[in-house]
C-alpha cells in the first residue's frame, strides 16, 4: 500500500537579517511524518507578501493564487498546520478548505488557532504566560481528556502530560468541541466530531513522539486517517 502524502503548511516569515521573506518547515514535524508511515511535503505560500492575520482573517487570494494553493493541497492526503509566532491568511484558508472537504488535518499550537479561526473561533492571550511559555521544559503540565471525544479514542487515557510553549489560547470555537483542558482551564485539544480527523492541539507532539506513546499515537492515527482517504 502506498504511503499517504502529508502536506506540512510552510510558515511565512520575514528574515530580519537579510530583510527577505522566507518560508520554513520545522524539522521535527516532517520527521514525525516520515517516522510514522507518511511522506512529508511542504505546502508553500502562493503570495509574495506576508499577510499576518488574527481573528479578522480574510480570504484575500486572487483566483490564480487560490488555484495554485488548491493544486498543492490536491497532492496531499492529509495536512498539518505548524506552530509559530505568527499566522498568515493562507493558513486559515487551508484549514477551512480541509473542513469543507473532510481532509484530515492536525493543527499544532498556532495551527490550533487557525483551525478554530477557520470556523469562526477567536483567540486570546493567557493570563499566566510564565507558566505556559516553557520552551526548554520537556513536560509542563497535565491535561484531562473527555472520554467521549475522538482524541480519547487516539490516546486511550483521560490524563496525560504535555509540553507547553505558547502565550495564546482558544477563547471561543462555536463549531468545534473543546475536549481536553489543563489545570488552568485552557483548552489543550479541540476537534470536530463530524470529520475524519479535524483536531487541534495546543502542545507540540512532534517534540515528544520518539519517547511518548501518547504523542506518537496522535501521528499514527492522523496518518491512518489520511491513508484511508487515498
Amino acid at each position: 500500500m502506498k504511503k499517504p502524502v502529508i502536506g506540512i503548511v510552510s510558515k511565512h516569515y520575514k528574515n530580519y537579517d537579510s530583510k527577505k521573506i522566507d518560508t520554513f518547515v520545522r524539522d521535527e514535524v516532517k520527521q514525525a511524518i516520515f517516522d510514522n508511515g507518511g511522506i512529508a511535503i511542504g505546502i508553500l505560500p502562493v503570495e509574495e507578501k506576508i499577510n499576518y492575520c488574527g481573528d479578522d482573517w480574510k480570504d484575500n487570494l486572487s483566483e490564480e493564487e487560490r488555484e495554485n494553493l488548491i493544486e498543492q493541497l490536491k497532492l496531499c492526503d492529509g495536512i498539518i498546520i505548524q506552530g509559530g509566532s505568527g499566522s498568515d491568511n493562507y493558513e486559515v484558508i487551508i484549514a477551512k478548505h480541509c473542513y469543507d472537504n473532510d481532509i484530515p488535518i492536525l493543527g499544532i499550537c498556532a495551527g490550533q488557532n487557525n483551525i478554530a479561526r477557520a470556523l469562526n473561533g477567536t483567540i486570546c492571550e493567557i493570563k499566566n504566560p510564565e507558566k505556559h511559555d516553557r520552551i526548554n521544559d520537556k513536560y509542563v503540565h497535565n491535561i484531562t481528556i473527555d472520554k467521549n471525544s475522538k482524541f480519547y479514542e487516539i490516546v486511550k487515557t483521560t490524563e496525560m502530560m504535555v509540553n507547553s510553549r505558547h502565550v495564546h489560547t482558544i477563547k471561543t470555537c462555536p463549531n468545534l468541541d473543546k475536549v481536553a483542558f489543563c489545570e488552568d482551564g485552557y483548552p489543550d485539544v479541540i476537534e470536530a466530531k463530524n470529520k475524519k480527523f479535524y483536531i487541534g492541539v495546543r502542545f507540540h507532539p512532534e517534540s515528544l513522539y520518539l519517547e511518548d506513546k501518547n504523542m506518537k499515537n496522535i501521528f499514527v492515527e492522523f496518518i491512518k486517517k489520511a491513508r484511508e482517504g487515498k
